[in-house]
């Protein structure tokens, strides 16, 4: 396991100590040696300390730590000690501990020299001077640090192992440690939790050691120990005498240059070397970090100490230092550990590897041995460059370029899924126009950038054709087609982040990425052309290398040299031919040297890529000194803010649509989120390297959701800091809720606890209670909080007495905001009652906490007072941390992890005294109901109550139908085929067991068997209704533990009538007989007639929660579907609405009523208005629309905007704003603000508050906290949850809970609420604290969906609803379902209006069709020459894609040839997952992918060919994919469209989530007249 490391530190306070003159040995020359006597170790303390964290007992025990204590010795003089700074610590457990000594230990003192004790507890105790009121200070001397098995270890194996410490144990006045008879000896104690280094004021190290009991300053060694710690020693001195160089407080110059710093260093300590520095580098810049009172991250000199020293030795295994000064390691497992993890095993082969080269350095002061370079990129050095290109010149724009961010989708969010695009005629700068190679941009992903590289061109859409290498520069274009103006749309690119040469037989593929797409490059402009040839010539070179090494035998035969020649050897008319000069060939080889190492590096053969040629190229370049960049192993993350291209400053007529415009933000909303940047930024925090690229790696396998989840069961969002942890617990169902539980007793009353109050009445076992007693002279009563002994915070229900006089109570468990899903977001004096009960005896009571319940008026009207009130609150808690008085908490809110939420307090349910806790109630009727036989014909499982001829759900696999059978595809698409719903069957009879308890398993049922009409074949299920079944004479006896639920079987005229494509009730309905022996199928007799005793589904009782459950019905138990009125549905506002998918399901479910609407792109807020005619729809920035609505209103002072913002609001018309909404007015806030800048914000190493204000997230809370709506509800993409390590998602739950919302999050999958198609969203529910917050919809859909976890903290996990992937009432929407009934379309088809040329035929198509006569929008994207060949060469059949494409050439109408396959394809598959679904085919009876703003073949998600025809899917088809009705119509050209679809949130996904909103209102109407009546 590993453990923190050291903190850079030195102490703040001076003691009295001895001069260190005294403890100094002068060499001849006059300088400093080491002191190795025992005087050197006993001197002073420095006064320079950096500041780390600690344990929360830590905490505790060390308050006030920056300052001197006085101990008063026993001669009566008090003693001037220092405390410890907070640091640190690995263990967040640390208890404090008691110690009693007896009268016999107490004796013993005197008689021995030195007592040897083997408890730690026990010498601290011993060598105690005086009370102590903080953590416990000691010196050790003749020390070892050693492993369980008692070997010597380094200081820093500390770091990843267990180590302990034997050693002689003295107290902390300096007076007393010659004496050394009043040392205790203790063996084997610890074990060590940290380490730190002082003296930098001194000018000499002083070493710390951290216990989870003590904090000891080592002064000597044991002579057995005395090499490891020498070596340790003196890395400690070096970093005081790099300080005391460096800081101008010590005399030293921070201008100093690293060879300046280096020499003074040496000439100081004449033990070390130059070399040996270097080799420390990362180390001293680590510890120098940390001091508290200067950050000399910019120091010149220390940075380039640290990066040379990188550049050496490759990555750094120092660990990473937080702004703090300490050292964070986290506690893995071994098989966490992944290949940037340094193990037991390699730190301590560093640590010996330092030991051979000190002792050299010592011996010979020769230079250090390196390690290789594995994650430093070495780039090209432009100077070296420089004679290979033309002189400068500089790029003028010909025509108005547009911003490529116009062309950007906002849902992509990784470097993998960004469009691929093709770019002509271009050319590429820097920041002040001046052409630039391309060589100078980096080839690696994750590397360091130290160069902005800008381009412009004319951009297409990629046709996977290459370049021709024997092509000339003027005349070869990267593209089938020439490069003219007419190739595509001129525009100006942001920074080019990476770029890489792929080939492959004749082709050369050469492409740039930027955070909006990849670039293919075609051809250049042709004053870029000769800045361009030497980057092709050095790529043909790479291939003719590796040519002449794959006609060997053996690569490793050609040395560096042996290549040199070969290459000087080619004639002048070969294309890679460089000179006859071999000096001349290395030279050049070496200079452009990037190129060629990243194409051996790429090439697939293991021999070739680690060939010697490869090793002298690589020691070549880094003799030259070449710039060296630290790589990162991360997944790379798409980060977006404003181009700073400079062509976007030269005016031309078509402006960037993404203008950084600052959110408009409240007070509220801003003090939030920039305290929190400014204090706890996450880049300020880092994480060890493993757990970043460890999430990383997650987020991206959750973005590529259509690869991975047919083989993953269950899904992690995390967003718990990793630190934190460890494995996650399911806390779905209430089961998962601990139990109450009795804390180990004493026997007997105890004389520390006294009753103060009368007896109240009894318990139902007998017991008295009482409301108030005196525990340890604290006054402890009912309805206050207390903290237990080792144990939580506690708010007290009831305190009674047992018959033995044990005085007891009955509390909940409060837990602080960090220990919540809140994390670091968490406001630091606010709590959360849960619903976890304790019984605990009253003598535990450690201490009593002041806690206040706040209830606060709420509403738009009561906001500002609520304001003052909490800024009045916030300032005396301020000024009782200053008097350093105890902190005064509050607790507002319930914290549910099993619900996934916090939900007002019941107020008038807690702390009543009366024995009854309402927790305890509740988890005991869920108890009650898990299965229990209630009569011969009925019974309880799950919540949910069963009778004789009930119908219910039974799990297809019981009849096994799925094990031999099913055929599910494990290609994109396909991940439905195969899978069942639910069986339906009709009770007959209870089978309960006889003798034996009655259990789920043993418990069975005999149940008359329906079947489906996709149990006979999947075209009888696309002409039948999905909610069809099929009388048998089958039957059945099933264990009660394979029944999921209740439904209903009516006739079919009984159906309830509705035009919605959405089920929403457990309702089939039986006209025939089905046999299943022959396959005959017959007319129900009139004999056979469907009979349940039960009332219907809608009433049934839910089990809610639990994924597999049967939703409650409407609220009004009625199955028709009722218009609602006007006035009683919520007024709405939509933010960030598009083309309106959000509002329109929410509208269809009657809830809500979209009176007003924001969005700022023109297309989607036409197309929004056109469907929703009846609202306002202003299409503008939001930002600009929220500080006119302040203004307006007068609330300026609250409204925080840019000035641009103030202007443009500021020319808004009389009649727009009039319109604009008003607080008050609004009762329900949704929308989805958008998502690409949040992964990125992790990444921000400059003005990060500043970059965070540009989110939108923040102005849509804004809207939120100014309006006060009833109701409040986010959507995103479901990585929002995991974006910023979790702060975003964080921030946003803690804004909410700040406003004094009830907050619910979860994800759901779109596929399993009636839609074909894999789409995942995460949402958050608010609900105004006297209102009822919306429950989650149940799924109602098979859907191969794995589980939808986010974790929470201590290893918890909670998902909102189950994965239907094993079964659910109705079965998944297929592709046919969707769009069998559309006409056929051709490629390019540009008609808007048809006719529908035919009926519709399954379920889904009459329900989307409505009433349209005409079709709309049946257009599709029209493909090139070469891609419409390859559609139709792509087979008609499952799964087919571009690896079934023959590896054949097509000759192209321009007379141009053509590769079918597109060749930069094999080349890359096997580090893209294969390309998995490009150029695809769809399944009739599989599902879409995810809907995606651009459909193309080689785009994100390639699978877009229709099933049959040959073409990409049309915008009608992939609007039916989402849901929208063919009435639904949208607005702009063909790419508009698709991207109004794109964007959109699914209809029936949106009508589920209003459907538990209209639930939830309805209750809260009835709640609010009961509470009027007097009746709650």
């Amino acid at each position: 396991m590993a453990r923190n490391s050291g903190s850079s530190v030195s102490t703040i306070t001076q003691r009295s100590r001895e001069k260190a003159s005294k403890n100094e040995e002068i060499t001849e020359n006059g300088k400093i040696k080491p002191p190795e006597t025992e005087e050197h170790t006993m001197s002073k303390t420095g006064s320079k300390r950096g500041r780390g964290k600690t344990s929360n007992a830590a905490e505790k025990a060390i308050a006030n730590g920056d300052e001197a204590i006085n101990v008063p010795s026993e001669n009566g003089e008090a003693l001037n000690i220092s405390k410890r700074p907070r640091r640190a610590a690995a263990c967040a457990s640390f208890k404090e501990k008691s110690l009693q000594l007896s009268e016999k230990d107490c004796l013993l003192i005197s008689k021995e020299k030195n007592r040897v004790v083997d408890d730690e507890v026990v010498a601290v105790e011993l060598t105690k001077l005086g009370p102590e009121d903080s953590r416990p200070f000691r010196k050790i001397v003749d020390f070892i640090l050693h492993d369980s098995e008692g070997n010597p270890q380094p200081f820093e194996m500390s770091e990843i192992g267990e180590l302990f410490i034997t050693a002689l144990v003295m107290p902390m006045d300096d007076k007393l440690i010659k004496e050394k008879e009043r040392g205790v000896r203790c063996e084997g104690f610890g074990r060590i939790e940290s380490w730190a280094i002082a003296g930098y004021d001194e000018g000499f190290p002083i070493i710390w050691v951290s216990t989870e009991i003590a904090e000891y300053e080592c002064l000597k060694p044991a002579g057995s120990y005395k090499k490891h710690y020498e070596i340790f020693y003196e890395k400690a001195w070096i970093c005081i005498e790099v300080y005391r160089k460096l800081a101008k407080g010590a005399g030293g110059n921070p201008d100093l240059g690293l060879e300046e710093l280096l020499a003074g260093v040496v000439r100081s300590i004449d033990s070390t070397s130059k070399d040996f520095i270097i080799s420390l580098g990362e180390f001293v810049y680590n510890q120098l970090n940390g001091l508290e009172d200067v950050r000399y991250v910019e120091i010149p000199a220390l940075v380039s100490l640290r990066d040379e020293c990188k550049s050496r030795n490759g990555v750094s295994r120092c660990p990473q230092t937080a702004p703090n000064g300490s050292i964070k390691i986290k506690e893995v497992e071994k098989n966490d550990i992944n290949d940037e993890d340094e193990d037991e095993d390699e730190k301590l082969a560093r640590l010996l590897q330092e030991e051979e080269e000190w002792k050299l350095m010592k011996q010979q002061k020769k230079r250090c041995k390196t390690s290789s370079q594995k994650n430093v990129y070495i780039k090209i050095s432009e100077e070296e460059i420089a004679n290979d290109y033309p002189l400068p010149g500089f790029y003028k724009p010909v025509t108005d370029e547009m911003d490529e961010y116009i062309f950007d989708s906002d849902d992509i969010l990784y470097t993998q899924d960004l469009p691929r695009r093709v770019l002509n005629n271009w050319a590429l700068y820097n920041s002040d126009s001046r052409l630039i190679s391309l060589e100078l941009v980096p080839m690696t992903p994750g590397t360091e950038n130290d160069v902005m590289v800008f381009g412009s061109g004319f951009m297409k859409e990629d046709d996977g054709s290459g370049f021709c290498l024997e092509a000339e520069v003027g005349q070869a274009s990267g593209s089938g087609s020439g490069g003219s103006e007419s190739d595509g749309v001129a525009i100006y690119l942001s920074a080019i982040k990476e770029w890489m040469i792929e080939f492959g037989s004749s082709m050369v593929f050469i492409s740039v990425r930027t955070d909006v797409a990849w670039y293919r490059l075609g051809k250049p402009t042709k004053q870029y052309a000769p800045w361009y040839e030497p980057v092709l010539k050095t790529a043909r070179l790479a291939i003719a290398i590796i040519t002449l090494l794959k006609e060997q035998s053996r690569a490793s035969k050609l040395s560096f040299s042996d290549v040199i020649k070969k290459v000087s050897e080619f004639n002048k008319e070969h294309a890679s031919y460089i000179s006859t000069n071999q000096a001349l060939v290395e030279r050049y080889i070496v200079v452009h040297g990037q190129i060629i190492l990243q194409q051996f590096a790429e090439y697939p053969d293991d021999t070739i890529r680690k060939c010697a040629f490869v090793t002298g190229l690589t020691e070549r370049m880094e003799q030259r000194r070449h710039i060296k960049l630290q790589m990162k192993r991360k997944v790379a993350s798409v980060q977006k803010g404003e181009n700073l291209n400079p062509s976007a400053s030269m005016g031309h007529d078509i402006a960037s649509r993404r203008k950084v415009m600052r959110a408009t933000t409240t007070q509220l909303i801003n003090r939030i989120w920039s305290d929190y940047y400014s204090n706890d930024f996450p880049e300020d925090k880092k994480e060890p390297k493993e757990e970043g690229e460890e999430e990383n790696e997650n987020e991206n396998e959750e973005d590529n959701e259509e690869e991975n989840e047919d083989e993953n069961d269950n899904e992690n969002i995390n967003i718990i800091p990793a630190d934190q942890e460890s494995g996650t617990k399911l806390v779905q169902s209430p089961q998962s809720v601990k139990s109450t539980h009795s804390r180990k007793s004493k026997s007997g009353p105890c004389e520390d606890v006294e009753w103060v109050s009368q007896k109240l009445s009894k318990t139902e076992s007998g017991e008295t209670m009482y409301r108030k007693a005196v525990v340890k002279g604290m006054e402890v009563t009912v309805g206050g909080v207390v903290v237990i002994e080792d144990g939580p915070i506690c708010y007290i229900e009831y305190m009674y007495e047992k018959e033995s006089g044990t005085k007891m109570a009955h509390g909940r468990v409060m837990q602080k905001g960090i220990d919540t899903v809140l994390g670091n977001a968490a406001n630091e004096r606010e709590v959360f009652l849960t619903n976890e009960c304790l019984d605990f005896e009253l003598e535990e009571v450690k201490e009593v906490e002041v806690v206040s319940i706040r209830s606060l008026p709420w509403g738009h009207v009561h906001r500002k007072n609520n304001i003052k009130f909490d800024k009045l609150d916030r300032e005396k808690a301020e000024e009782r941390k200053k008097k350093g008085l105890p902190t005064e908490y509050y607790c507002k809110s319930l914290y549910c992890p099993v619900k996934g939420g916090f939900f007002s307090l019941p107020l008038n349910k807690l702390g009543l005294g009366n024995g009854v806790c309402n927790s305890c109630e509740e988890r005991t009727e869920f108890e009650n109901s898990e299965f229990k036989v209630l009569s011969k014909n009925e019974f309880c499982f799950d919540k949910v109550e069963y009778k004789v001829h009930d119908f219910v759900y039974v799990l297809p696999q019981f009849f096994g139908e799925d094990e031999g059978d099913r055929a599910t595809g494990t290609y994109k698409g396909g991940r439905n085929v195969g899978l069942r719903p639910y069986v339906v069957c009709h009770l007959l009879e209870i089978l309960v067991p006889s003798g034996n308890k009655a259990t789920p398993v043993s418990t069975k049922v005999k149940a008359r068997r329906f079947y489906r009409p996709d149990d006979i074949s999947s075209e009888k299920a696309y002409y039948s209704d999905v909610r069809e079944v099929y009388y048998s004479e089958e039957i059945v006896t099933v264990p009660i533990d394979m029944i999921e639920g209740k439904c209903e079987v009516i006739k079919k005229n009984d159906l309830p009538s509705s035009d919605l494509p959405v089920i929403t009730d457990h309702i089939f309905f039986c006209e025939h007989l089905y046999d299943p022996t022959n396959g005959s199928l017959k007319q129900l007799p009139p004999s056979v007639r469907l009979v349940s005793l039960a009332p219907k589904a809608g009433k049934t009782i839910s089990r809610k929660n639990k994924g597999k459950a049967i939703c409650n019905g409407d609220d009004n138990n009625s199955y028709e579907q009722r218009e609602e009125p006007q006035e009683d549905r919520l007024a709405t506002l939509d933010i960030f609405a598009g083309c309106g998918g959000l509002s329109e399901g929410l509208q269809r479910s009657g809830v809500s009523l979209t009176k007003w609407a924001i969005e700022y792109e023109q297309p989607a807020g036409e197309a929004f208005s056109e469907n929703h005619p009846e609202g306002h729809m202003f299409i503008d920035n939001c930002n600009v629309i929220l500080r006119a609505i302040m203004e307006k209103c007068g609330d300026v002072d609250d409204c925080i905007s840019t000035t641009e913002a103030d202007e443009l609001a500021a020319k808004f018309d009389e009649e727009k704003i009039k319109n604009l909404p008003i607080p008050g007015e609004v009762e329900f806030i949704n929308g989805g603000p958008p998502c690409q800048g949040f992964s990125g914000m992790n990444r921000f190493n400059k003005s990060t508050w500043s970059k965070v204000q540009c989110e939108m997230i923040l102005a849509f809370l804004s809207f939120a906290d100014y309006f006060r709506p009833k109701y409040f509800l986010l959507e995103n993409v479901r990585n929002f949850v995991s974006f910023n390590k979790g702060q975003t998602f964080r921030l946003a739950i803690a804004s909410l809970l700040e406003m004094r919302y009830q907050v619910r999050f979860g994800i759901l999958e779109a596929g399993a609420f009636g839609v074909a198609q894999s789409r995942k969203r995460a949402f958050i529910w608010a609900a105004a604290p006297n209102e009822t917050l919306p429950d989650w919809p149940q799924p109602l859909h098979v859907f191969a969906s794995p589980q939808l976890r986010i974790s929470l903290s201590d290893g918890q996990s909670y998902a909102a609803v189950c994965s239907t992937a094993n079964g659910a009432p109705f079965r998944s929407i297929t592709v046919r379902d969707t769009i069998g009934d559309l006409p056929e379309a051709e490629n390019g088809a540009n008609k808007v209006t048809m006719d529908y040329k035919s009926d519709p035929v399954s379920w889904y198509q009459k329900k989307i069709r409505g009433n349209m006569i005409a079709l709309n929008d049946h257009i599709s994207k029209e493909m090139n020459e070469l891609n419409l060949i390859r559609c139709k060469h792509i087979p008609k059949r499952p799964g087919a894609d571009w690896r079934d494409l023959p590896d054949d050439k097509v000759k192209l109408s321009t007379g141009q040839t053509a590769d079918l396959i597109p060749w930069c394809l094999p080349n890359t598959a096997k580090r893209h997952n294969q390309w998995k679904g490009l150029f695809g085919r769809l399944d009739w009876e599989g599902n879409f992918p995810t809907s995606i703003t651009d459909p193309q073949p080689m785009g994100k998600v390639g699978m877009c060919f229709h099933p049959e025809q040959d073409r990409i899917l049309t915008v009608r088809e992939c609007a039916r994919s989402q849901g929208f009705p063919d009435s639904y119509k949208f607005s702009g050209n063909i790419i508009n469209k698709h991207r109004q679809i794109g964007n959109a949130v699914p209809p029936p996904l949106a009508y589920a989530l209003g459907r538990k909103l209209k639930e939830a209102v309805n209750q809260s109407k009835i709640k609010n007249i009961a509470e009027r009546n007097g009746g709650i």
